[in-house]
């Protein structure tokens, strides 16, 4: 076996702690809520008895444990695309081997689609509960600070998305130490608790939680609503694998994440078993009085880290559906010269703040909040399990009998959660469903309206062939120069250049048509960046290939082809591309509400220009009218 070098070493460990601040904010600042919602819950609290007690912290234990550690951490990280993890990338991974068109590709596709959905929603309601949650520890300190929780908790959440322009890369240089010092002090605060009361550790035993759920069987399942709350953030050990690798965000979690979130878990469950009144806050009530206001401090930072890791995410996302062909082009700004995954996308950025605002001033406590937390995160707990299943039998090439054994046990667990959390739909949880709705309902519009636009564009298209073979037969006058019409359609002739022609009666001296294919990997290699042919009548063909989180860019593309015999003078070449004008019929392909709403989407996305990031001086726009 190899010896790992010293400069292997200290990059490993530089990839775990960077981990730290990116992966484990979410579920690492779930000890700010998760058990004084389970016992002060104001829906369903459960009485602080001893029984009850250590029956919760063994619930949370082997949650952490089995969903987590198991689930997660184990088996789930496996199921990795070229290294890229999450929702998207596992339902890419899924439709590998399944037929496109297909019933099964149909299901996969819906299922991936609302669960990535469903992320948006938990990104509006992380920000909101976590940062919520910290300031509340001021009135821990003294009741007159009541009055300024939410203003204060709006201005640190104003301040977290204006910053969001600027990037991440000066002040995420500081995330990994900021929230190495978190999960020491949640360690050291549980350690000095548990110490006090060392009868805690008899949680360990998973007889306590099966125990407290036979007791009473009603107050059990529905205190696995609050329960979920301390599994938040799992997710994102997944999503973000293909940042770190999955070695670093696994030595993390169990040297040091997982440990201390069980500690303090234990700690908060020691204070409660010997002072039952320290429910009003337990997790603030672990520290001495002295050390309250740095406390809220450091958790205001910590929350604050958080939130950035979701909003990061949902950034990235909203990216790879752009690549999928699943949402209209957005503004998309790059914040790093050096990190190509840190962009911002100002649409996504406002709509989130908006949608925290409401959330904060709407529910005004994160004891609220808490209501509203959960079904998403199960949703998408469930919906991962079921992708799995399909990458392990399709893709690994598992046994049915094996497959379904390996994800059956994550399946009752996590419907157990799900089931417990659609209880509080009345009480809050309807907010990230409908949310997670409405964009799920935006995604699949603008796909299925994209390719009812691409059959109307096909209905009158010539074929490309013949066109050519006509050339031949002269009359058509060839001016000197390089024009590039865009076309997801090769074998046709483009619009825009029929169009051109229509109108200027002449084509260039070279044609090149040029075709972008997005691939179901996450980056595609420069080696196989393009493919060139060269066609009769000097039209060249040029298909350009990506990796749904690779950044298209056109130019840099087209130089490419110089390896092929195809060299560009960017001053000698004109992109042709076309505009068109959407107008809304009554038809049966899609609803006409869906009509309208892909239209203002059509009508609002950014352009083509920019986003393909073709030199606008040399781009020329021929317009035309499609009715779908």
């Amino acid at each position: 076996m190899t010896q790992a070098s010293p400069a292997d070493k200290t990059r490993f460990n530089n990839l775990a702690l960077a981990a730290l601040g990116v992966v484990y904010g979410d579920i690492g600042t779930s000890p700010l809520y998760a058990l004084k919602e389970v016992f002060s819950s104001e829906h369903h609290p459960v009485p602080i008895t001893p029984e009850n007690v250590l029956g919760i912290l063994s619930l949370v234990f082997w949650a952490l444990m089995v969903v987590v550690s198991g689930k997660y951490v184990l088996f789930i990280m496996r199921a990795d695309n070229k290294g890229e993890g999450g929702i998207i990338a596992l339902m890419a991974l899924a439709l590998r081997n399944i037929r496109e068109g297909s019933r099964g590709h149909q299901v996969i596709v819906m299922l991936g689609l609302f669960g990535a959905a469903l992320f948006y929603g938990d990104g509006v309601v992380t920000p909101a509960i976590s940062v919520l949650s910290a300031v509340e520890g001021l009135e821990v300190i003294t009741p007159a600070f009541k009055p300024y929780i939410i203003p204060l908790a709006l201005v640190v959440l104003v301040f977290l998305f204006i910053i969001q322009s600027h990037g991440t890369a000066s002040v995420g240089k500081l995330f990994g130490p900021v929230m190495l010092l978190w999960f020491g002090v949640l360690a050291v605060l549980g350690a000095i608790n548990i110490i006090a009361e060392p009868n805690v550790m008899r949680a360990l035993n998973p007889i306590w939680g099966v125990s407290f759920l036979i007791a009473d069987p009603g107050l059990g399942f529905l205190s696995l609503g609050a329960v979920v709350l301390v599994l938040t953030g799992g997710e994102a050990l997944y999503a973000d694998m293909g940042h770190f690798g999955r070695k670093p965000i696994q030595v993390a979690w169990f040297a040091l994440v997982l440990p201390a979130l069980l500690i303090n878990y234990f700690g908060q469950g020691a204070l409660l078993l010997s002072k039952p009144e320290s429910i009003e806050n337990p997790f603030y009530l672990l520290a001495p009085g002295w050390a309250h206001y740095p406390l809220v401090g450091l958790a205001t930072a910590a929350t604050v880290i958080a939130s950035q890791a979701v909003i990061s995410g949902a950034f990235s996302i909203t990216l790879q559906a752009m690549q999928l062909g699943y949402s209209p082009r957005l503004e998309v700004q790059h914040t790093s010269d050096s990190e190509i995954g840190q962009i911002y996308l100002p649409a996504i950025n406002w709509m989130l703040l908006v949608s925290v605002i409401a959330l904060v001033i709407g529910f005004g406590s994160s004891s609220r909040l808490a209501a509203a937390y959960g079904i998403a995160v199960t949703g998408t707990m469930l919906i991962t399990n079921f992708l799995a299943f399909v990458v392990a039998r399709w893709l690994w090439g598992w046994q049915p009998w094996r497959s379904a054994l390996g994800v059956l046990p994550f399946v009752l667990i996590d419907l157990a959660f799900f089931s417990a959390n659609s209880i509080k739909i009345l009480d809050g949880g309807w907010f990230p469903i409908i949310f997670g709705l409405a964009i799920f309902i935006l995604l699949i519009t603008w796909k299925r309206g994209r390719a009812l636009m691409h059959i109307k564009l096909g209905q009158d298209a010539i074929d490309l062939a013949p066109f050519i073979a006509s050339l031949a037969l002269g009359g058509t006058t060839r001016v000197p120069g390089t024009a590039v019409f865009l076309t997801g359609r090769p074998q046709g002739v483009p619009r825009s250049m029929l169009h051109s022609l229509k109108h200027f009666k002449v084509l260039h001296e070279r044609m090149v048509i040029v075709t972008i294919r997005i691939f179901d990997v996450p980056y595609v290699p420069e080696v196989d960046r393009v493919e060139v042919v060269k066609l009769d009548e000097g039209f060249w063909q040029v298909t350009v290939h990506y990796g749904f989180k690779d950044e298209p860019d056109i130019p840099v593309a087209l130089e490419m082809c110089a390896h092929y015999g195809l060299e560009f003078d960017m001053m000698d070449t004109s992109f042709f591309l076309g505009r068109e004008t959407l107008i809304a019929g009554f038809g049966k392909e899609m609803s006409y509400w869906r009509v309208l709403i892909f239209s203002a989407m059509f009508r609002n996305a950014s352009s083509l220009t920019a986003y393909l990031k073709i030199p606008s001086n040399r781009v020329v726009e021929l317009g035309s009218q499609v009715v779908i």
